[in-house]
């Protein structure tokens, strides 16, 4: 699997997430290829190629319905990026030194941790409902 980091450093696939995240509390069925490319204004084969890229990094998922595709934003692997990011987001060594022990985290962290918990769990929801749309559940 390609390093997290390397996946996120470009752009359009940036751009793809962050389509695939608004969407993800618009639809629960996912978001088709079509209308990524038309969001972005990027040819189809673009978009495939860095389609391909998320899905073997497993933040994004694909529902094959008939010659449709359609994705869904799958944000786990972004804990990585949060766990790497967090000491950035510090005010001070006490801060740091209190974020390293587990205790409190100061306020700038706590605000970032709150949003990628809600960004999580608004994911987790919108899986859970589509894995409940799907035949046979």
């Amino acid at each position: 699997m390609a390093d997290i980091f390397d996946v996120i450093a470009d752009g359009t696939r940036r751009d793809i997430l962050h389509l695939l995240l608004e969407r993800s509390s618009a639809t629960t069925g996912g978001t088709s290829v079509s209308h990524i490319v038309q969001e972005l204004g990027v040819s189809q084969p673009t978009v495939s190629k860095h389609l391909k890229v998320l899905r073997e990094a497993q933040l994004v998922s694909v529902r094959e319905e008939g010659q449709h595709r359609y994705y869904s934003l799958s944000a786990e692997p972004l804990d990585e990026v949060d766990d790497w990011l967090v000491p950035f987001l510090v005010d001070d060594e006490a801060d740091a030194a209190a974020a390293a022990s587990g205790s409190t985290l100061p306020e700038s962290a706590a605000q970032a941790a709150d949003a990628v918990g809600r960004a999580a769990a608004s994911v987790s929801h919108v899986v859970q409902t589509a894995l409940r749309k799907l035949p046979g559940r």
